[in-house]
């Protein structure tokens, strides 16, 4: 894992003394492989991946996927935003971390720089990577017996039209043989054919071995956890029953919002509340852990799965849903289609710009005692494509609406680059020379804002109202 072009598919080349990067679409992975080696006479199995979040995704659907992360960073490049996310998702997977260092022969590389930007995410280099990883292995006794009916978990899968459904798979027990009735998930499937990571054609795969597989009848969801079976009937009674409760969980699918945790407080099922935390500034970010780090209630502890600067991303939801956490943003506002994601994947954002109202709310959730609240009611963001300065009424933004619609004499976020830079009221706002009550999607306007004529192009402007909503 590790950030892009930090050499990650480069360096297993080097240790398969393979051409793998060669085939990669502009040198970029384009999907997840893994490989096998042999040293010392053992073997290691590497799984390249090109996203973080499928790495957790992983994680979360019970399947351990890895036992150690190596993390590559680039030596003239040093810990970069995707470095960090990689650190972040290893973490919440529980993994044991390696940190290999390359492209040392470049020059400007600083290796005090990339020390400390290491010790800061709480983590330190280890140089001979093989012997670390088998040395780890042998401490942490991961072992498995091939002599048992096979056991793994789906690696990729997709729907081919001349031969059905290709499935990369990741033995972790067992030994898995052509003809073997298999269940991955909800999907059933009898082997037909087994090509190692090198296209060689084979009859039986180990333990720790990843396995190109036809034969599912259709394409299982990567990250499913797969079995074999000796009876066909049994295989499909479990595939059905799996269906069911997958359509059951759908249904029932629980919000990650504070309220839903702070019942679980109460209730005494819960003893940690994770949070993700994006903000304006460094300092934002030091001030917010800090304070929430005081808070000591009943044996409940706010973790920081993530805490760092800028504007809510898409991999911050992926990480929020496999992790439980409650993203919260400081002084920073989701665009639309963040906010759209994060609906989707039943993850809660709840943002501030006061510190004391994020710790007041966080040691009430604690308390299980989390009270009715404020919220911003989101209108609709507009672009500003131009400005035209005059005397009498100052900054007029000529906007184009991008989304919902933009209400006269509401509040307003002034947005650049992720980051509230302003919070005001709209004093005019115009369609050509006539005053508009609302500008819907798409419609251009111009609009002023009361107090502030620091307006720049590509600056949006959200309008919003404030409403008190019960916890949910």
């Amino acid at each position: 894992m590790g950030h892009v072009d930090h050499g990650k598919t480069t360096l297993l080349d080097t240790i398969r003394n393979s051409k793998v990067t060669n085939q990669e679409h502009g040198g970029i992975t384009q999907h997840i492989g893994a490989y096998q080696i042999k040293t010392n006479n053992k073997l290691i199995t590497f799984i390249d991946t090109p996203g973080h979040e499928a790495f957790t995704e992983m994680r979360s659907r019970g399947s351990k996927i890895t036992d150690i992360v190596v993390l590559v960073v680039a030596g003239d490049d040093g810990v970069m935003p995707q470095t960090r996310e990689a650190i972040d998702h290893a973490k919440v997977a529980g993994v044991s971390i390696i940190v290999f260092v390359n492209k040392m022969d470049k020059p400007n590389v600083n290796t005090d720089r990339i020390m400390n930007e290491l010790a800061n995410c709480d983590l330190t280099r280890i140089d001979e990577l093989l012997e670390t990883i088998l040395v780890i292995a042998e401490l942490k006794e991961l072992n498995a017996n091939p002599n048992r009916f096979a056991n793994g978990t789906v690696i990729e899968s997709h729907h081919d039209k001349n031969v059905g459904s290709i499935c990369t798979l990741l033995i972790q027990g067992g030994t898995l043989k052509v003809t073997d009735i298999v269940v991955a998930g909800s999907v059933k499937g009898k082997i037909k054919r087994l090509i190692n990571d090198t296209g060689k054609i084979i009859t039986k795969a180990g333990p720790s071995m990843p396995v190109q597989v036809l034969g599912f009848e259709t394409a299982p969801t990567p990250g499913e956890s797969f079995i074999v079976f000796n009876d066909d009937k049994l295989a499909r009674k479990v595939a059905l029953v799996r269906q069911t409760e997958e359509t059951n969980k759908i249904r029932n699918n629980r919000q990650i919002s504070l309220g839903n945790l702070t019942q679980d407080v109460a209730t005494g099922e819960l003893k940690q509340i994770n949070v993700i935390l994006r903000a304006d500034t460094q300092g934002s970010v030091q001030a917010i852990v800090q304070a929430v780090n005081k808070i000591n209630v009943n044996d409940i502890t706010v973790k920081f799965i993530r805490a760092t600067i800028g504007g809510i991303s898409e991999s911050d939801i992926k990480l929020a849903q496999t992790s439980g956490s409650i993203i919260y943003g400081f002084n920073v506002r989701p665009n639309h289609v963040i906010r759209e994601a994060a609906n989707n994947a039943g993850v809660e954002i709840r943002l501030h710009n006061i510190i004391y109202k994020i710790t007041e709310e966080l040691e009430l959730a604690a308390k299980g005692l989390l009270e009715p609240t404020y919220e911003d009611k989101i209108l609709g963001q507009a672009r500003v494509i131009k400005t035209f300065h005059f005397s009498k009424v100052g900054t007029i933004a000529g906007c184009v609406v991008i989304n919902g619609f933009i209400q006269r004499n509401s509040k307003v976020h002034i947005i650049r680059d992720d980051v509230v830079i302003y919070n005001g009221e709209i004093s005019g706002l115009k369609h050509e020379k006539n005053d508009l009550k609302i500008a819907k999607k798409e419609t251009q306007c111009g609009i002023t804002i009361k107090n502030f004529n620091d307006l720049k192009e590509n600056d949006i402007i959200e309008s919003y109202l404030v409403e008190e909503v019960e916890t949910k």
